[in-house]
C-alpha cells in the first residue's frame, strides 16, 4: 500500500469520526436551546401564578402582565407579548405536579407561598438549584401539548412524541384524531391507564389495533362513491401518513403481493412487517358489508404466510380486514378462538372527540368502580 493511500485512508476515518462529532454537538446543541426554552417558560409562568396568587384582583395581574410584556418585549424582542406570558402561566399550571429535575435559576427573593410551591438550594453566589419538570420537546409541542386537560391523554401525547419523534404537525394531527381515545377503547380497560404510564406498548397482536384507524388524510369524500382500487390508491400516495395512524414498528412491503397455490394466483392488498412483533401484517381492503366469504379468504392468506413465507424466528402472521363497519360477531362466528384475524373499521373523517371522551370516562369509572370494592 503506497503512502498516499495511507495517508487518504487515515484522512477518511478521521473525517468520518470528526464529522459524527459535529454532528451529535449540532443535535446536542438544539436540544439545549429547545430545553432550556422550554424550562424558562415555565418558570416564568411560575413566577407570574405566583404574584397573581398575592393579587387581590383579576384586573391588577391583567395591567401587571401588559405591564411586564412591554418592559420584556423593549429589552427582549416580541417573543414575550402579553398572549406568551398568559400561555407562560397556562403552561405552568398544566405540568407544576409532573417529574421533576434540577435547573439553575437567579436566586430571588423568597415569599411564603412561592417557598411552598418549589424548592430551593442555595447553590452560592446568588444562584439556586430549582426543581422543575423533565421536558423533552419544544416549546411548541407543548402549546399543544397544554390545551389536553385530561392529564392521562396528555400525558400519553407526551411520551409518544417523545418516543416516535413527532413533528409538530404530526403531533397535532394525533390529537385532532384522538388517538389516545381509540387506542384506550381497543383495549382491554384493566391496560387503559397503562396508555398514560408508558404511551402505547406493542406487546400482542391487539395493541395494534385502534377504533377505528382514521383516514382522513386520503381526502375521500365519506358520502362519495369509491372502490377498493381506488382506497388502495389513495393509500400508497399517503403512505407515510398511513404508516403514523397505523402506529409504532410498521414497514411497508408490497401491494397486491402475489403468491400461488395450486396453479392459482392470490393478490394480497396491502403487505406490512412490524419490527417490534416480529410478523407480517396482511391488509385486504373492504368497501360495504364484510362477509364470510372475506374471513375465509383472509384466513387463507395467513396460513399460506405462516406455513410457506414467515422464518421460524417470526411470530404467527396477522390478518387485518379494514372494512367500512366492522362486524366482529360475524369474527367471532366464522374463525377459530385463536384466529390471528381482526375487523378494523375505517373511517375517512376525524372521528367525533367528545363522544370518544365521554366513552372513555364511561370506562374508566367502570374501572375505578371495580378497583374500590376488591
Amino acid at each position: 500500500m503506497s503512502d498516499m493511500t495511507t495517508l487518504d485512508n487515515r484522512t477518511d476515518t478521521l473525517f468520518k469520526r470528526i464529522s459524527e462529532l459535529i454532528e451529535q454537538s449540532r443535535r446536542f446543541a438544539v436540544n439545549a436551546v429547545n430545553v432550556a426554552e422550554v424550562r424558562t417558560r415555565f418558570e416564568v409562568g411560575r413566577y407570574i401564578f405566583e404574584d397573581e396568587q398575592r393579587g387581590e384582583r383579576a384586573t391588577y395581574g391583567q395591567q401587571v402582565l401588559k405591564k411586564l410584556s412591554a418592559r420584556l418585549m423593549e429589552r427582549y424582542g416580541n417573543d414575550w407579548s402579553y398572549d406568551t406570558l398568559v400561555r407562560c402561566r397556562k403552561f405552568y399550571q398544566a405540568y407544576e405536579h409532573t417529574e421533576i429535575v434540577a435547573m439553575s435559576l437567579p436566586q430571588l427573593e423568597e415569599t411564603p407561598q412561592s417557598q411552598e410551591n418549589k424548592k430551593l438550594t442555595n447553590c452560592g453566589n446568588g444562584v439556586a438549584t430549582i426543581q422543575t419538570p423533565r421536558f423533552t420537546l419544544t416549546w411548541s409541542h407543548y402549546l399543544i401539548l397544554m390545551r389536553i386537560e385530561n392529564k392521562e391523554s396528555r400525558s400519553f401525547y407526551e411520551i409518544e412524541a417523545t418516543q416516535q419523534q413527532w413533528s409538530v404537525k404530526q403531533l397535532k394531527r394525533q390529537v385532532g384524531s384522538s388517538l389516545y381515545e381509540r387506542l384506550a377503547l381497543s383495549r382491554d380497560k384493566n391496560e387503559v391507564m397503562r396508555l398514560a404510564r408508558e404511551g402505547q406498548t406493542i406487546e400482542k397482536p391487539s395493541d395494534i389495533i385502534k377504533n377505528p384507524i382514521t383516514l382522513e388524510f386520503l381526502g375521500l369524500k365519506p358520502d362519495a362513491a369509491y372502490t377498493e382500487s381506488k382506497l388502495e390508491n389513495a393509500i400508497i400516495g399517503r403512505m407515510q401518513q398511513f404508516l403514523l395512524e397505523m402506529g409504532k414498528g410498521f414497514l411497508f412491503e408490497a401491494r397486491q403481493k402475489r403468491f400461488t397455490f395450486e396453479e392459482r394466483n392470490f393478490y394480497v392488498d396491502l403487505v406490512f412487517y412490524n419490527r417490534l412483533l416480529q410478523c407480517y401484517v396482511l391488509i385486504d381492503l373492504k368497501v360495504g358489508d364484510l362477509t364470510h366469504q372475506d374471513l375465509g379468504q383472509m384466513q387463507m392468506y395467513v396460513n399460506y404466510y405462516d406455513r410457506y413465507v414467515k422464518q421460524d424466528f417470526e411470530k404467527p402472521t396477522i390478518g387485518i380486514l379494514m372494512c367500512e363497519t366492522a362486524n366482529n360477531s360475524l369474527v367471532e362466528l366464522t374463525l377459530p378462538e385463536d384466529a390471528n384475524i381482526y375487523a378494523q373499521q375505517y373511517t375517512l373523517y376525524l372521528p367525533d372527540k367528545t363522544m370518544l371522551q365521554n366513552k372513555l370516562r364511561e370506562w374508566v369509572a367502570e374501572f375505578n368502580e371495580k378497583e374500590e370494592r376488591k
